[in-house]
């Protein structure tokens, strides 16, 4: 087979490149995790139950597990570009609904903000490996520190927008709108800008056999680590909140202590990326973040003064942003090349997702039946630890999936 050279962009086109996927990571949490704060107002005005509270975040991310099964192949068909641009006309279409006070609109929409965020998890990482094949640290770096301020702030301004400001539950979801479609546009100048590849280098760049992931153990350990991780983080911006309403906060101190924790997480998102760049092996990093995670869990369940519970909380907060970043580096890390990073995104995004979607509804659940917050946050706890053992074997210097070239011609 004859090689070629791929083509990388030019810098300005890098510069425009960059700008993009900063704004796709600053759309890829704020309406997810807006809802949070306002779950019990949401509950109460609609006449839901916990558990059913609890569906409007798990809902994303059944829809998460459902879409990254394709996603990969949606965008080998039709390209990664155009395929995040459809994940943003997705998330701004399902604002837009979800923005509605009627239960059934409420959901729709939900399902459809997971859906579209789906396709950029999913894609950004294989889309990264492609055009920044040498700095796929750096760049997972910088997009989900991008995701984890916006993340942030959304908890934070929830409540401020809904009361202070009186826009009521509803717009202060729907204001996220905004920032959608502005990403929309930025990105259709972006696609614009963009050289087709040339279809002897499309043909070198997929012209291997890729060794099933599925029986790969590191693929599924980069897969357990990325759905425990989100398990841990969709529980706390679903329930911290009113956990912490429940040891005696107001309820708004509690979604500021809910944006504290994911503003503490943000020097980790941009550090652990950066860190596991330098090192063969990322086991160390992995298992430490996991370990922190596990404390903050145990520290709620402890309980305690007030100062003690927010520190309990910021530990979560600074565990979560290591994970999520590392668990989205080793999705170009332990692969080759950026069609085998969305395969392996793909599969641990799909079933991670899964595993994740279960745990804002299990822990309302289980609270429903148990009337105290002791069993939820001993199940937690014990989760991190098997966070802990995953993040130690995705931390391993291999790929996944050994490739195969085709046979030369």
């Amino acid at each position: 087979m004859r090689k070629t050279e791929i083509q990388r962009p030019s810098s300005a086109k890098r510069t425009l490149l960059l700008i993009a996927i900063i704004i796709i990571g600053f759309n890829l949490r704020p309406a997810i995790t807006s809802v949070g704060p306002l779950l019990g107002t949401i509950r109460d005005e609609l006449g839901l139950s916990n558990w059913s509270a609890g569906l409007i975040t798990s809902l994303p991310l059944i829809a998460f597990a459902a879409m990254s099964t394709v996603a990969a192949r949606l965008g080998n068909r039709f390209g990664n570009m155009r395929m995040i641009l459809t994940g943003l006309i997705l998330l701004t279409v399902g604002i837009i609904i979800r923005s509605v006070a009627y239960t059934p609109l409420l959901f729709i929409g939900t399902a459809m903000i997971g859906l579209g965020i789906a396709l950029m998890n999913v894609l950004l990482p294989a889309f990264i490996k492609e055009k920044f094949p040498g700095k796929v640290g750096r760049m997972t770096s910088i997009y989900s520190t991008a995701m984890c301020i916006f993340a942030a702030a959304a908890s934070g301004v929830s409540i401020p927008l809904a009361s202070g400001a009186g826009l009521g539950w509803e717009l202060s979801l729907g204001s996220w709108v905004l920032l959608s479609a502005a990403g929309a546009v930025l990105w259709i100048v972006v696609m614009r800008r963009e050289d087709p590849v040339p279809e002897d280098e499309m043909k070198v760049f997929v012209a291997r056999k890729q060794k099933g992931l599925f029986g790969s153990m590191l693929a599924w350990q980069v897969t357990l680590f990325m759905g425990l991780q989100s398990f841990g983080f969709y529980t706390l911006v679903s329930w911290l909140p009113q956990i912490l309403t429940d040891y005696g906060f107001t309820p708004s101190a509690a979604g500021w202590v809910l944006s504290i924790a994911q503003m503490v997480s943000i020097p980790s998102t941009f550090i652990a990326p950066l860190l596991a760049e330098k090192f063969s092996h990322q086991s160390g990093i992995a298992g430490a973040a996991g370990l922190m995670y596990a404390l903050g869990y145990g520290g709620l369940l402890l309980g305690g003064s007030h100062a003690f519970l927010i520190v309990s909380s910021m530990l979560i907060g600074l565990a979560s942003g290591a994970t999520i970043s590392l668990s989205l580096a080793f999705l170009g890390m332990r692969a080759r090349d950026g069609r085998q990073a969305g395969q392996l995104s793909g599969m641990a995004q799909s079933i991670g997702y899964l595993l994740a979607a279960t745990g804002p509804i299990a822990i309302g659940l289980i609270y429903d039946m148990t009337g105290s917050w002791t069993i939820p946050l001993a199940v937690l706890t014990g989760m991190c630890l098997l966070l802990t053992a995953s993040g130690i074997g995705a931390g391993r210097n291999k790929f996944v999936g050994e490739p195969q070239p085709e046979e030369s011609v």
